[in-house]
């Protein structure tokens, strides 16, 4: 037989590789950034044209290369970072292995222009698809300049697979602003198609995270800062009543390197049990400082999973530090006995001449009987004697089915269960045909047995077959505020919620782009008045996020099921019957009665064979 291994041709091979380096124009975003941080930049610009997908530039005012340096950078597992195993250990730099600039040459057209401090002229290099292209001196900046031509122009499949202009960008945004908020010292700045979308000077982390987030953050830090043997602790936590149910901004960074630690979240989450509600989070953005020798960062491609040594003893620190800031900054919720401003409370006499107090004295009826005819009791009814019976029986059963409820055919005696029991089937049978349990489920009798509708479920299932009608006839009817509400989010977010404007205007909502990731909310869809505007438009653009939405049908489907969920009647809310028969006739004629838009259940149908063996 022939052989049949052999080794693949190094543009091969170098197109593999960059596979699990290069994802998108993200990726080669944050690699070129961090060379440029670990180059000691105190600069660093980036351009981007269609997302990332035509160009991405990259220039900083570091230290640069030399001519050799330039053309060996581009090699696999060419490095300035590390010389020996032990090095690995050691490492305080964000990139190290080498694979970056040779995974990007390897999937485009790239150009190096770059110039060392001494040096009367730079170098340019061009690079496509592995192959050296060429090489000569030039005039350039100080610094490094990369430019990225044609992501994955050889490699037709990788580019197919890429999203929408939009996602694409807010992926950028958020590899971007990783950097940013672990270098403070450093300017940054990012331009798409010519427009800025982001600039940040040198500042304070707490002024870079709030230009990045926006001003309404900075009321709602809380500061944390512990040292211990094992690690210093560092950073930001929210206020318990800043927490929300999406959109809170999480970041964890050790050694200066973005990181995500479920473990370590969960820390966190447990400083905060009790102060906030069961499955909302909090903001939160903590350093790490601890001796590389201590944790492996090269478990992963992208560097984003890090092993501890000491987890369990990190995690106790996390926790006690963070309960230590809530308590510190009094952000844990305490009684006020403050009395400024009480009125003021006359003293009876005073330490030289006290007023005599007399004990007050019990009086009390023997003749008193709360049964006796006429007796003034005190009792406004007899509703009491009645509860037991009437327990699991909603006011809105039937106009019929009261008393002290509200009038009714029951007479003023306490009846027994029996007299009861007769009485309210009867009205069942005669004038109910629903009937809402624990303000939860609404119950019907059926030819097959009982009928339970989840009434939350079956709300949110018409209210978004009613939705995406609307966005499709584009005729959302919209209820204009009185003073409109204005909503910050950051670029990443911003840059999301401009791709939903036409899908949100569909429905009725009236928005208006100030610049800035600052946006007017003019205007809201008819029935959702009562709700927060601000909240239910931040949770749209959330869910886009979380579901990575890249075609419009999903687009309109989860802005569809956002406000259908947000509008939808809670459970425990009470219904009349007429309420009731008009959501279940409206439930019915939807196009799928029986199943949320996200596949939950709304009807299950009792059967009769079933209940009949309850009773065998």
């Amino acid at each position: 037989m022939s052989d049949i291994i052999h080794l693949l041709p190094d543009s091969v091979a170098n197109q593999i590789a960059a596979g699990e380096v290069i994802q998108r124009p993200a990726s080669v975003i944050k690699e070129l950034v961090e060379n440029a941080v670990d180059a000691s930049a105190t600069r660093i610009d980036v351009v981007v044209e269609d997302a990332g997908k035509t160009s991405i530039q990259v220039v900083d005012d570091g230290k640069g290369m030399s001519e050799t340096d330039a053309r060996l950078s581009f090699e696999r597992h060419a490095t300035s970072k590390i010389r020996e195993a032990g090095d690995l250990f050691a490492l305080r730099t964000m990139g190290f292995r080498g694979e970056a600039l040779a995974s990007i040459a390897a999937v485009a057209q790239v150009e190096l222009r770059t110039r060392q401090a001494g040096s009367e002229l730079g170098t340019c290099v061009n690079i496509e698809g592995s192959q050296l292209v060429g090489q000569e001196p030039v005039s350039c900046a100080l610094g490094s300049n990369f430019l990225i031509r044609n992501l994955f122009f050889n490699v037709p499949a990788r580019r197919k697979f890429l999203k929408s202009n939009q996602t694409e960008l807010s992926n950028i945004l958020q590899e971007f602003e990783r950097v940013a908020l672990v270098h403070e010292d450093i300017a940054f700045s990012l331009t798409q198609n010519g427009s800025v979308v982001l600039s940040l000077p040198k500042s304070t982390l707490r002024q870079r995270i709030i230009n990045i987030f926006g001003k309404k953050l900075n009321e709602q830090l809380l500061a944390v800062d512990v040292e211990t043997s094992l690690v210093r602790l560092s950073g930001f936590v929210g206020k318990p009543d800043s927490a929300r149910k999406k959109g809170a901004h999480q970041y964890f960074f050790v050694n200066g390197r973005y990181m995500r630690h479920p473990y370590f979240h969960k820390a966190v989450m447990e400083a905060f049990e009790q102060l906030i509600p069961v499955g909302e989070q909090v903001s939160y953005f903590l350093y790490f400082e601890v001796d590389p020798a201590n944790i492996d960062v090269n478990i992963h491609p992208t560097k984003t999973e890090i092993k501890f040594e000491n987890e369990l003893a990190i995690w106790q620190i996390i926790v006690a530090a963070v309960k230590e800031s809530l308590g510190r900054f009094n952000a844990v919720p305490t009684i006020d006995f403050d009395t400024e401003g009480a009125p003021d409370i006359p003293v009876f006499g005073n330490a030289f001449s006290p007023a005599t107090v007399e004990a007050p004295v019990l009086e009390v009826n023997p003749d008193f009987n709360p049964f006796k005819s006429g007796s003034s009791s005190g009792y406004k009814s007899q509703r009491m004697d009645w509860e037991p019976l009437y327990d699991g029986m909603e006011k809105s059963v039937s106009p019929a089915v009261t008393n002290d409820f509200g009038g009714g055919d029951f007479s003023s005696s306490v009846p027994d269960d029996l007299t009861l029991y007769a009485d309210t089937k009867d009205t069942f049978e005669k004038s109910t045909q629903h009937y809402q349990y624990k303000g939860k489920y609404i119950m019907t009798a059926v030819k097959s047995g009982l009928m339970i509708i989840d009434q939350h479920r079956a709300h949110i299932r018409v209210l978004y077959d009613r939705y995406r009608k609307q966005m499709e006839g584009s005729n959302g009817q919209s209820q204009g505020l009185l003073f409109p509400e204005m909503l910050q989010l950051p670029p990443s977010e911003g840059i999301v919620l401009e791709h939903l404007t036409d899908d949100l205007h569909a429905l009725g909502f009236d928005l208006s782009v100030l610049g800035g990731g600052s946006f007017s909310i003019n205007a809201v869809p008819s029935g959702t008045e009562g709700l927060n505007p601000v909240e239910m438009v931040r949770g749209i653009v959330h869910s886009s996020i979380e579901k990575g939405c890249n075609v419009e049908e999903d687009v309109r489907h989860y802005i569809a099921l956002s406000l259908a969920r947000s509008a939808a009647i809670v459970q425990g809310q009470v219904l009349s019957n007429e309420e009731m028969e008009a959501l279940v006739d409206d439930l019915f004629v939807c196009r799928n009665p029986n199943q949320t838009p996200d596949g939950k259940v709304v009807v299950a149908i009792l059967e009769q064979d079933d209940l009949d063996q309850l009773f065998g």
